[in-house]
């Protein structure tokens, strides 16, 4: 049997105190993983030593965020991810796509630098502008706040989500 969104081990009462949205299904705990590396990316002007550890994060799923962390509910948040409306995983998974995208391009520069300090002013301004909206837009969707019949994916699109988002 397919786990329903709001009926026995995914009522909404327990999915708000393990801070998985019931109305989504979906966990902003996954947001930690990009939240981490975006402030290594933000940091490296400063630190460049952070380099390093840029360099060893890699990109993970969903549930292997999950089957990874030390989150309490961690089973719970995986189950429910399995009962998500498929737009709103599959709207998750294009932004997350991205991200990932975004974050080994990055690597990539930093491994054809001589130093870090040469790019890190360059990396944390990508960064800032690049990636940061896009864990914006993966958390309006978490969140539910994200119009799936009206995003786009690209271009002009991706920004006019970003732009909606704070508007």
């Amino acid at each position: 049997m397919h786990p329903v969104l709001g009926a026995g081990d995914l009522a909404a009462e327990r999915l708000e105190l393990a801070n998985i949205n019931p109305q989504t299904g979906l966990a902003t705990d996954y947001l930690n993983h990009f939240n981490e590396v975006m402030m290594l990316l933000e940091m490296l002007p400063a630190m460049p030593d952070c380099a390093g550890d840029v360099l060893d994060w890699k990109p993970l799923d969903y549930v292997g965020h999950f089957e990874n962390s030390t989150f309490k509910d961690k089973k719970l948040a995986i189950l429910a991810y399995q009962a998500a409306p498929a737009s709103l995983r599959s709207h998750l998974e294009i932004q997350v796509a991205e991200i990932n995208a975004r974050v080994c391009q990055i690597q990539d520069r930093l491994r054809q630098s001589p130093g870090a300090s040469d790019v890190a002013a360059e990396i944390a301004d990508m960064a800032t502008n690049e990636i940061k909206p896009l864990i914006s837009i993966a958390g309006a969707v978490i969140h539910g706040h994200v119009d799936l019949e009206a995003t786009q994916h690209e271009g002009e699109g991706a920004q006019a989500e970003i732009d909606a988002l704070f508007a």
